[in-house]
């Protein structure tokens, strides 16, 4: 079996896993009681805060551990949206669906900034609708404007740092689902001006389950009620193991971000050279060269993305058709819809994530299996 689908999740990397180890089955103390059992986990919980912390130059006192993204984007949408003075979101046209679905919210107005053929944000247009007329938003006193950091279908990095000036300098609080980019590009929440992001550990190699928010102090409001674990924000005993697989994995994953970078490129060349030798007709989607490592999603003409896939399934090789959480809706994605692929071709999106295990001797064998279940 090859696995290319690391966009939709990652193997969890061993040191992780070891890491995890004790606090399974020998530190299993619960982290808030205040016996001397407790102080192993109560120390690690904090030593894993402190470090993906300074994993994306935040302070420790501004990461919350939640179950994953989509927690995590729906704690930044819906409960900022409830706690305070807003009354719209602004979002990109291709966020994922855990921040789409969480705005579909009758207390509160939802405005789409529409990206360009390569799936990116344009500054002019978050400007137009920050600046549409007052009579148009009623009431509005404040805004969030939410847009992801990385596609996880496309790839397309969005310019960040640019966008969040936009909005600040419109009153506007700014929030990126940078679920698919943490551990893989790098980010510094103060210097690019991001109010709230969210992240999730699967992505960059650590457990499944377990994911954060950033939150700069005094924005966030409590999800749910209980007791008084992360700071009285997220209630629920804390899944020290996980925590700290997540810990280990993101600062093993930033260590190794350049020599990965560089790794997965060579990959990407390799994949796309073979293709245009072979004269496939396809389109690369998503910006040419703005990209997340490793991210190749294809448009073949004439072609089902789905039978592709099955096909390559049979074959003993993973990739897949789009994002992960919408995999049973067999239809083109709101993504390549978005950025206009045409008809002919878009039937035929498959998307092919590498990553850092994946070697090229496994790329070859993708792409030339590929070539000839492409011309049948």
């Amino acid at each position: 079996m090859i696995y290319a689908d690391n966009a939709a999740t990652t193997k969890l990397d061993m040191d992780a896993f070891e890491a995890m180890k004790p606090f399974l089955l020998e530190e299993y103390a619960n982290p808030s009681q205040p016996y001397s059992f407790s102080r192993k986990a109560k120390k690690a919980l904090k030593d894993a805060r402190k470090t993906i912390a300074e994993c994306i130059h935040a302070e420790p006192e501004e990461i919350f551990f939640t179950s994953g993204g989509t927690e995590s984007n729906n704690w930044a949408i819906k409960n900022y949206t409830v706690s305070s003075d807003i009354h719209h979101v602004i979002t990109s046209a291709i966020e994922h669906h855990s921040v789409l679905n969480a705005c579909k919210n009758p207390y509160f107005g939802h405005f789409m900034i529409p990206v360009d053929n390569y799936g990116t944000v344009k500054a002019e247009e978050l400007i137009k609708i920050l600046e549409r007329p007052r009579e148009a938003v009623a009431s509005c006193e404040s805004t969030l404007v939410s847009v992801m950091m990385a596609n996880n279908e496309i790839g397309t990095i969005q310019p960040v740092r640019e966008l969040a000036e936009i909005a600040h300098a419109h009153g506007a609080w700014f929030h990126t689902d940078a679920v698919q980019a943490v551990g893989h590009i790098p980010i510094d929440v103060k210097a690019m001006g991001i109010d709230m992001l969210s992240a999730s550990a699967h992505k960059f190699n650590g457990p499944k389950g377990i994911g954060f928010l950033y939150s700069k102090n005094g924005l966030l409001q409590p999800f749910h009620n209980g007791g008084s674990q992360e700071s009285g924000m997220r209630a629920g005993t804390e899944n020290v193991p996980a925590i700290v697989g997540m810990a280990v994995a993101l600062k093993k994953n930033i260590a190794q971000m350049k020599q990965n970078t560089v790794h997965l490129s060579k990959l990407t060349e390799i994949f796309l050279s073979v293709l245009h030798q072979a004269d496939i007709d396809f389109i690369l989607n998503g910006q040419p060269t703005d990209r997340l490592p490793g991210n190749i999603n294809i448009s073949i003409k004439g072609k089902s993305g789905e039978g592709l896939m099955h096909l390559l399934d049979l074959k003993g090789i993973c990739i897949s058709t789009g994002s992960a959480c919408d995999s049973v809706n067999q239809q083109i994605s709101h993504v390549i819809k978005a950025i206009h692929v045409p008809d002919n071709y878009a039937e035929g999106t498959i998307r092919i994530t590498f990553g850092k295990e994946n070697t090229e001797q496994e790329v070859l064998k993708i792409a030339n299996i590929f070539i000839k279940i492409a011309n049948i």
